[in-house]
């Protein structure tokens, strides 16, 4: 099969992307679209026989001017017949050497973020940014349908491998509606959004920004603090007269330590502790950090792990275990511990942000900070460095799940928040099936589907594997 130049395939690949386009390198199952140049029908059809692919019907096979056309439009077009590869084109002589691959495949981008790969790139965070503050003011508004609406865009800019520099370059993209192409444009124009400095300026929306940034507080207690007159989190700290959960208080408490952000290093050193305490009484377990720093994240506000033992051996007392030696080594701070509520054979939750029911433990950890050499200090010296606080308070989650469910486990927990949505609906609006922590169940076998790891779960889905730090929708 005739090649295309390298320099031209790479031109028109990255062509394609830029215009909302996801370009393949090799046949997966999301392709639809095959574009070739100078070749016929039946030189691409030996090719896909050669790929073994099986029923090469379900694929469009196009010459290059469809694709052009496209580039044109800024959308797809229809693949007319004049577009197509017809089978009575000129079959390729016999005895050339063996075929190479077409020059483009291509899909359109996908709706849902777990079929697409979403690094810590981000090409277009003046939009994802500006998205992400709206989506949080209608999340303080309790409207979920525009709060999503703007999380999906933000999530899908992401995932884009150029800056968006025209209104051209979103043409035919999904999860843009008009409220999202309406700041996109105006930041274009005028280089920032006047809805979103609105919001920014926003009084209401700068308590609660503050508000729930402290621990065990959510929107509905914002909501009371608000109407009660205060504003700032140093108002309700004067504030006598606020009966206070044990975690709000907590929260309180340690509220700077716990609003800095907690750095690579230091969750590496909370891991150390975590996996050391773990395996002081379940040698065997497995000890897996989740959400943003396995996705490859070097900062984050809080540090999750997924604790579980291969062995034939398990420990319902685990959690209770730790948190008991934490406390004799002068560790813990604060903990909740939620026992687990499973129900073996319980279908899983249809909801796309259902909480899951392991034995939990959400905990504030005291990390101490590298001791400073101060003797060479003078003796005031000393004595002020002695007042200094060595320790800082970190948020550490610690889940227990049973083995066989692991794998759920580890995929819900890993997150993104929006790519777990995202996993969800996929698999109950394209593969009726029903997903979540537990479990996977398939509603027209009626059966639940076992797996060992997440390419696995992937697997019973239909999708290609997404690795963990492509999940950062």
């Amino acid at each position: 099969m005739r090649k295309m130049g390298m320099t031209r395939r790479m031109f028109l690949m990255e062509l394609g992307r830029r215009k909302g386009f996801r370009i393949e390198s090799e046949l997966s199952e999301s392709v639809t679209h095959i574009v070739a140049e100078n070749n016929s029908y039946l030189e691409v059809l030996d090719w896909l026989k050669q790929q073994a692919v099986g029923d090469s019907s379900r694929f469009e096979l196009l010459d290059i001017s469809w694709f052009t056309a496209c580039m044109e439009a800024g959308r797809p077009v229809d693949s007319e017949m004049k577009y197509r590869l017809m089978e009575q084109s000129q079959c390729r002589p016999l005895n050339t050497p063996e075929l190479e691959m077409p020059a483009l495949i291509a899909t359109k981008l996908s709706q849902y973020s777990c079929q697409r790969k979403t690094t810590l790139n981000n090409y277009n965070k003046k939009f994802t940014d500006a998205f992400e503050v709206m989506a949080e003011n209608y999340e303080f508004k309790e409207n979920e349908i525009f709060s999503l609406e703007f999380l999906r865009a933000a999530s899908l800019l992401k995932s884009l491998p150029f800056s968006v520099t025209s209104m051209k370059d979103i043409q035919g993209l999904p999860c843009v509606g008009d409220q999202v192409r309406d700041i996109i444009e105006e930041i274009i124009e005028e280089g920032e959004s006047s809805r979103v400095k609105e919001v920014l300026n926003d009084e209401r929306y700068k308590a609660f920004k503050q508000f729930t940034s402290v621990f065990g507080v959510g929107v509905k207690t914002s909501e009371k603090w608000y109407r009660m007159g205060l504003r700032t989190v140093e108002e309700v700290k004067a504030e006598k007269t606020l009966k206070l959960s044990k975690m709000q208080k907590a929260g309180i408490l340690y509220y700077e330590d716990l609003v800095s952000c907690v750095s690579k290093a230091e969750a590496d050193a909370v891991s150390l502790i975590v996996k050391n305490t773990v395996c002081t009484f379940l040698p065997d377990a497995l000890v897996t950090i989740t959400g943003g720093f396995r996705r490859g994240k070097n900062i984050g506000h809080d540090i999750d792990f997924l604790i579980t033992n291969p062995g034939p051996r398990e420990d319902d007392e685990l959690l209770h275990k730790v948190i008991d030696l934490w406390k004799k080594q002068g560790l813990l701070l604060y903990c909740d511990i939620i026992e687990s509520t499973f129900v073996k054979e319980k279908l899983p939750s249809r909801k796309v942000d259902a909480m899951d029911h392991f034995q939990k433990c959400f905990a504030i950890l005291k990390l101490y900070q590298p001791r400073v050499d101060n003797s060479t200090c003078n003796t005031s010296k000393k004595l002020e460095m002695a007042e200094v606080k060595d320790w800082k308070a970190i948020r550490v989650d610690l889940v227990i799940t049973p083995f066989e469910q692991y794998s759920y486990a580890l995929l819900g927990w890993t997150g993104s928040r929006q790519f777990g949505r995202d996993l969800r609906r996929y698999a109950a609006h394209e593969r009726k099936m029903i997903l979540d922590n537990h479990a996977l169940y398939d509603r027209r076998k009626r059966i639940f589907l076992k797996a060992g790891s997440e390419e696995e779960i992937f697997a019973h889905l239909g999708l290609d594997y997404v690795e963990p730090w492509e999940r950062n929708a």
